[in-house]
């Protein structure tokens, strides 16, 4: 799936300083016979510390020769005493990790084309059935659809009662397309504001997009303004691919759900990394009783009441990290220089650095090169001794 839509070369030359990373495993040889080395799986516990793969993990890798580590997602925790190991974090995330070329070119192109008009905003509509059903917000839909979404909750998670109003004020529920419009508007923003939507099918037919589309018809997505059909023999992701780039590089970036979502998560870290790009994050638990309010008549002071807690908000700006807050959405200050400061570990690198580590890499690869040669002339020495 990596190979699919990311650009493998790059991933390993921008790690090589970091990583030695190999395209296949090793065949091995024994007894005259050579093998391929088959990789011994184990599974990670959920958020180990990096003491479980130093041992446990470590000792499996001695005794099988290689392992495989599944699943992957989650699995060391955020919190780690190193800060270069955070920073590791951060070059493969925002360096290593790259789209294709094909992906890059035909998001640039939308950029491009969006941008020639003036700003625009981009917005991560997470109202799919996964999601929903994963939520337990059932309630806002009709009696047939609950049931395709309590079947898919049942089919697809673990069984746990969820009251979907109870969901709702702790903030557990996706904004629904109408709610993100009616934010935006208390906000000051217009129906002239061109909005590029990065979203699967929605759930619930276009009767949920309607009230959006009305009061913000400029709306675009990577079909209605890409430069043509996008490959999709990579299981359908080269569409989520360039989403993700294009929401990236706009200039104002709005996730309606940060819960489980890598994308979202993924994005609001990424753009706070690259110069603190403007994320407005609704705050989905203080607007909860606000959207009730409504839904029930209690209209008065609507938006002022949106505006209070909007503007309440680090629009993706620095700010210190406060659990529950993840790394992957928040990685100041660990992978951020400092140019002003007593501890070397937090200064700014030279700005030869590249030089500096290349010559680091080739010195390295000289010494690995003269110890197997000295392994060689050992073993034929051995070998003429016992002739």
């Amino acid at each position: 799936m990596m190979r699919g839509i990311y650009d493998v070369p790059h991933f390993i030359k921008t790690l090589k300083y970091d990583v030695r990373i190999v395209m296949s495993i090793p065949e091995m040889t024994a007894n005259g016979k050579t093998k391929k080395l088959k990789a011994h799986q184990i599974r990670p516990p959920r958020d180990a510390p990096v003491s479980w793969y130093a041992t446990v993990a470590l000792e499996k890798m001695k005794k099988y020769g290689a392992v495989y580590l599944t699943p992957f997602s989650h699995r060391l925790a955020e919190d780690i005493d190193d800060p270069e190991l955070q920073r590791l974090r951060c070059r493969v995330n925002y360096h290593a990790l790259r789209f294709k070329p094909h992906i890059m070119k035909t998001s640039s192109e939308i950029v491009t084309k969006l941008r020639s008009e003036g700003h625009f905003m981009s917005i991560h509509l997470r109202f799919e059935l996964d999601m929903l059903a994963f939520a337990g917000c059932i309630d806002i839909f009709r009696p047939q659809e609950q049931k395709i979404l309590l079947k898919y909750r049942k089919e697809h998670f673990a069984e746990k009662i969820l009251i979907p109003r109870e969901r709702r004020l702790i903030g557990k529920c996706p904004l629904t397309p109408e709610e993100v419009g009616l934010i935006l508007r208390a906000m000051g923003f217009d129906n002239t504001t061109r909005i590029y939507l990065a979203s699967g099918e929605l759930f619930g037919g276009k009767r949920f997009m309607k009230p959006f589309k009305a009061m913000f018809p400029r709306l675009e997505n990577h079909s209605t303004v890409g430069p043509g059909k996008l490959e999709e023999n990579t299981q359908g992701l080269a569409g989520s691919a360039v989403d993700y780039m294009v929401c990236l590089l706009s200039d104002i970036f709005i996730p309606t759900y940060d819960g489980p979502s890598n994308f979202a998560n993924n994005l609001m870290g990424h753009r706070l990394y690259y110069g603190f790009r403007t994320t407005i994050t609704p705050n989905r638990k203080a607007l909860a009783p606000i959207f009730i309010d409504r839904a029930q008549g209690r209209t008065a002071g609507f938006e002022q009441r949106i505006r209070q807690v909007m503007f309440n908000t680090h629009f993706g700006g620095p700010h210190k990290r406060i659990h529950p807050e993840s790394f992957y959405t928040n990685s100041w200050p660990e992978c951020f220089c400092q140019t002003n400061t007593r501890n070397h570990a937090d200064q700014c690198p030279p700005d030869n650095i590249n030089d500096v580590l290349e010559s680091q890499f080739q010195s390295e690869e000289e010494m690995e090169e003269a110890r197997a040669t000295n392994q060689t002339d050992s073993s034929g020495q051995a070998e003429e001794t016992m002739i």
